[in-house]
């Protein structure tokens, strides 16, 4: 199988514990990551990576979230790297949602949305989002520097808004020139495997 490696630490978890089997029991996989970050995990266990020119459809891809609202509409993209986590999640003919309890909402918003800028778009993007009704806010690295993304893009994280009508807000954000990509994955995700404290449950859309 080809696997999509998501980002984050519940992928990381899945990448470390996909990375043992390989390393200690000999399973055969190859993989395309969503990250720079989780490339460099899963070489570390050995996983045999791949390019989208050599592979350009993938059998299943593992990733996190950060809301899940009905109909599997996620919001992702808290760590920065919503832009390769949406490629390989479109690649992919399964894709596999692993979050706990908290992350189910009923409606997408509580949690800022992430626009992916280019950098001197920034002033322009911010304006039409706040037309949408959003609060833009450029993310700072740790040293309050403009976080950069692995393709070396800023990042606008969106608050105040809860989505009734997601699918109408990624038409907008889409249309908006200098947006390279957003957080609202929508109709993508094929399953969600939720962990609470006493079970696990699966949602399918």
């Amino acid at each position: 199988m080809t696997l999509g490696l998501g980002s984050g630490s519940t992928a990381t978890l899945w990448i470390k514990l996909l990375g043992e089997q390989v390393r200690d029991h000999g399973l055969k996989i190859r993989a395309i990551a969503s990250s720079q970050d989780s490339e460099r995990l899963g070489r570390s266990y050995g996983i045999p990576f791949v390019t989208f020119e050599e592979c350009k459809t993938l059998d299943l891809t593992v990733d996190g979230a950060d809301e899940i609202a009905p109909g599997l509409a996620l919001i992702k993209g808290g760590g920065g790297k919503l832009l390769r986590e949406k490629i390989v999640a479109s690649a992919s003919k399964r894709f596999v949602v692993v979050a706990d309890e908290s992350k189910q909402v009923q409606k997408l918003g509580r949690f800022p949305l992430p626009v992916e800028v280019i950098p001197m778009a920034v002033p322009l993007v911010s304006d039409a989002l706040r037309e949408l009704g959003f609060t833009p806010s450029l993310r700072a690295d740790r040293d309050s520097r403009p976080y950069v993304t692995d393709e070396g893009n800023f990042i606008l994280d969106c608050s105040g808004l809860l989505l009734e009508s997601p699918d109408a807000v990624a038409t907008k954000i889409d249309s908006i020139v200098g947006v390279v990509e957003h957080g609202l994955f929508l109709h993508m995700a094929d399953l969600a495997v939720i962990a609470g404290e006493k079970q696990v449950i699966e949602r399918s859309v």
